[in-house]
């Protein structure tokens, strides 16, 4: 492996890392456009399509397939093109995307192009926080953890936009423009970020390793079959709230307006919690944090059940937004924790990859539920109950837990 060159040194912790770092945030917050749309416009399609709750659970869970699948093969082609042509033709997926969903007259054709919707949207995030921790050592866990706030920051700032418009013009005319401001807007952003990323920092420049990896008397295999585990139970959880709070809030007679604040609110907070468990991580470790979220998590998913009023439920959402935030990334920090960093960019991604088949899952799952209860209460507990999976996972998981001996951390 070659080392950096002189002229791309001087850009490691730069101004300009800095400046890519805030235009990579600005990228990923309108791309994560195509996470969220769907969640407000839910309701409205169920009743446009004439099909039940389930059913129109399908679109979000078509979405977090194409995310999925979006995440490895955009993220293959970054190493090899950067991130500018992977963005173009995000935004082309996600503008084609909502412009021909809003033609649609059946919910298999809605439901198909959100695969398409869901593709482009993965490029503003594991793609992007590939290309940013280039550009930052000594700050490359914030400028990551702050690339991965852009579709937390997306389901802040969408929603509201989203259920103002389909107030006024509805959902279909709502998601032309919404495919218009992304293409306008991720395609010159996208050109922004052409200077290829420094690929290698000079030995004098990274700072020396905390300690050696933590032993667990598990083979690789199994530790990553726990931790798959461990993301699918925490993602169905996760899913309830974050893919039912607007059709909850409509059921309870308070309308899809209340429930967009509410995602928007569970969210905003989501963002504050993420970047408190990256700091936190550094002092108890990944696992602990990871514990401590999906045990809150699992708390404020119990709030649900007793508290069904306008001002509790702001307050529960509110609650459960700084209970999860912090998870998912979490999941990184293990990987590098307990694992050969040869292999954390494989590992990172099966278990990544993990967790949004759960929040794809637990979204159909919970409309299921509803349709089969004729209410939310049994997929809140069907909820819960996943994620005492997650926790009995981590539990085990630290409880095995080695402290790294002098002879590990030397290697």
């Amino acid at each position: 492996m070659t080392a950096i060159s002189a002229d791309e040194n001087h850009l490691i912790d730069s101004a300009q890392s800095w400046m890519r770092l805030a235009i990579s945030v600005l990228v990923g917050t309108i791309g994560s456009v195509g996470m969220w749309a769907i969640v407000v416009v839910l309701p409205a399609a169920q009743i446009d399509f004439g099909v039940d709750r389930a059913g129109a659970a399908l679109p979000y869970t078509a979405t977090m397939i194409g995310f999925a699948l979006g995440n490895v093969l955009i993220g293959r082609h970054v190493d090899r093109f950067g991130v500018t042509l992977p963005i173009i033709l995000a935004a082309l997926s996600l503008g084609g995307g909502f412009a021909l969903a809003s033609l649609t007259q059946a919910m298999w054709q809605f439901a198909l192009l959100h695969l398409l919707i869901g593709f482009g949207a993965s490029a503003g995030f594991g793609p992007l926080m590939a290309d940013i921790s280039h550009w930052f050592v000594k700050r490359r866990g914030i400028a990551v953890a702050s690339v991965a706030c852009g579709n937390y920051l997306a389901g802040a700032i969408w929603p509201t936009i989203i259920q103002s418009f389909m107030a006024d013009v509805g959902w279909r005319t709502t998601f032309v423009g919404v495919g218009l401001v992304v293409i306008v807007t991720l395609v010159p952003l996208a050109l922004l970020l052409r200077k290829p990323a420094p690929r290698v920092a000079d030995p004098s420049h990274v700072p020396p390793a905390p300690t050696g990896p933590k032993r667990v008397p598990l083979s690789p295999a199994a530790l990553q079959a726990l931790l798959v585990i461990a993301g699918l139970g925490c993602c169905v959880a996760m899913s309830m709230p974050q893919v039912h709070i607007v059709a909850y809030c409509v059921d309870l007679g308070y309308g899809p307006a209340r429930g967009a604040e509410m995602l928007s609110m569970m969210l905003a907070a989501g963002i504050i919690s993420r970047l408190a468990s990256g700091f936190l991580a550094d002092l108890i470790g990944g696992v602990k944090t990871l514990l401590l979220g999906s045990v809150l998590q699992g708390l404020s998913l119990f709030l649900y059940l007793p508290f069904d009023g306008l001002v509790s439920l702001y307050v529960v959402s509110l609650v459960f937004g700084l209970s999860q935030g912090g998870i998912v990334p979490s999941y990184a920090i293990i990987v590098r924790e307990y694992m050969p960093a040869r292999e954390a960019g494989q590992r990172v991604g099966i278990v990544i990859m993990a967790t949004i088949a759960g929040m794809a899952f637990g979204g159909w799952l919970s409309g299921f539920i509803y349709d089969l209860t004729g209410s939310y209460e049994a997929a809140f507990i069907n909820g819960i109950a996943w994620n005492l999976l997650n926790v009995s996972v981590m539990v085990y998981i630290l409880m095995r837990t080695r402290a790294p001996t002098p002879r590990m951390a030397a290697a």
